[in-house]
């Protein structure tokens, strides 16, 4: 049975990662109380275990690489070595500060932040064990549900030692000689990326036929062809067995085609679960399905009044979808006009070495939807500053049709995902090649490629050989 209610108000929210907190600010902004409870640090999953944290150590091995091919670019360089407690120093720092910039941002705002772990014990009623000890029990005249996801694992297969998630391996202060990344899509390319570039032997495990099974298959080549070129081992189309740990050090990997890898540790990167188990959704008759969180488009549970956004709504797990979906519950609750939010319009990027970005459909799904659909790829060795660059890859572009608007953009090469944000607007507003082709793109830039790929498909080449 709930205490009697410490304090109420207009929305209560349960997690404080991007889509709660979002959802506070906006709500806040739009002169609602808003009293906000997180089990941990406000910023969630992206600001401490996610995004920021991995971004970070991909920009160091970035930097890593340069040192390392400067000579190429008539530079006199050379790798002396990584050191990761510098590494993490300098990740830390990025987090700080952004963590102290969104606790300021928050209680500007007038927020109640509420610290402790949250279970839902009745209609729109949250009882919160306190970080400080004791419990204490808060009312919403709406609730939303934002407690994010954890990573999952396989079945029978334990994490601990030297058999880790993304959450470990950050934490991790030295290199590792020889790795083996169980999981081929954005988590697992990301740290093998990382890994490789900072001097280890990496192996990627994926039971799917490419890496990035999410992607367009030409955007799993484009991958599979540069991660190939810079060393990392592939094993795609096999399943994980089994692994031991020895008594001193390393791991054996055991595949199902009986084979095995050795290595100093293995990274567990089968993707991200909801967490949504023990908090008390369902009995308060909340509708779950396969620990996700029942919504309809507008967010709304199968309880009145209750709304769930970002990673226990299925969809893509993305900081910048849970984000826009708690402004988009803020402001139904304010009155204030507005859209519902269509997954495929959300932009995607990997932040590998090569990056990946893409909106949209691929060309499988976009054949099934439309039946009808044509492409056009353009190379970026025809682009003069991703040849500055000595990057490879290139963008595809799938259309409706032979005239119809481009429902899909997929991008690959150094960079390219800054260039996702004209992508998203071409998607979103359902532009055709032939709007495209006019527009100007500064020259040199990589943009161009996005235009020259438009020019393409409006049979507008100028590049085109033949």
């Amino acid at each position: 049975m709930a205490n009697e209610v410490t304090g109420s108000a207009d929305v209560l929210i349960l997690g404080g990662g991007s889509g709660g907190y979002a959802c506070a600010l906006r709500a806040a902004q739009l002169g609602m109380s808003v009293i906000l409870i997180e089990a941990d640090k406000l910023g969630g999953t992206c600001l401490h275990n996610g995004c920021i944290p991995t971004k970070a150590l991909l920009h160091s091995a970035e930097v890593a690489d340069s040192v390392r091919e400067a000579p190429g670019f008539g530079v006199k360089a050379t790798l002396d070595g990584i050191d990761m407690s510098a590494v993490n120093s300098y990740k830390n720092d990025v987090i700080a500060g952004l963590y102290r910039g969104l606790q300021g941002l928050v209680a500007s705002r007038e927020i109640e932040l509420v610290s402790g772990r949250g279970r839902v014990v009745g209609d729109r009623v949250v009882e919160v064990e306190l970080a400080d000890g004791g419990t204490a029990t808060y009312r919403g005249e709406a609730l939303v549900l934002a407690t994010g996801s954890e990573s999952k694992s396989l079945p029978g297969l334990e994490i601990g030692g030297r058999v880790m998630t993304s959450d470990r391996a950050l934490e991790l202060d030295s290199v590792p000689d020889r790795v083996v990344v169980l999981g081929g899509g954005v988590i697992g390319c990301e740290f093998a990326s990382v890994w490789s570039s900072l001097g280890a032997h990496v192996t990627i495990v994926e039971a799917a036929p490419n890496l990035l099974p999410t992607e367009d298959v030409w955007t799993s080549k484009q991958v599979e062809r540069a991660f190939r070129k810079r060393g990392l081992v592939l094993r795609t189309k096999t399943a994980f067995a089994a692994v031991t740990q020895g008594d001193q050090a390393g791991v054996d990997v055991e595949l199902a085609d009986g084979s095995h890898i050795e290595a100093d540790l293995m990274l567990v990167a089968v993707g991200r679960g909801p967490r949504t188990a023990d908090m008390g959704f369902a009995e308060a008759g909340i509708d779950i399905d396969r620990g996700f969180v029942v919504t309809d488009e507008w967010l709304q549970t199968s309880v009145p009044g209750v709304f769930a956004v970002g990673d226990i709504v299925a969809g893509p797990q993305l900081a910048h979808r849970g984000f826009a979906q708690g402004i988009l519950v803020a402001e139904q609750l304010a009155g204030v006009d507005c859209m519902p939010i269509a997954d495929k319009g959300i932009p995607r990027v990997t932040y590998s070495n090569p990056e990946v970005a893409s909106v949209g459909l691929t060309e499988a799904e976009a054949a099934a939807e439309y039946g009808e659909v044509s492409t056009a790829v353009y190379d970026l060795g025809g682009n003069g500053k991703s040849r500055i660059l000595r990057t490879s890859g290139g963008v595809k572009l799938v259309r409706q049709g032979d005239d119809g608007p481009v429902v899909g953009i997929h991008l690959v090469g150094a960079r390219v995902g800054e260039l996702i944000g004209e992508a998203q607007l071409i998607y979103n507003w359902e532009a055709t090649a032939a709007d495209v082709a006019p527009l100007i793109h500064a020259h040199p830039t990589q943009a161009e490629a996005l235009g020259e790929a438009h020019l393409a498909l409006a049979g507008k080449a100028l590049h085109a050989h033949g």
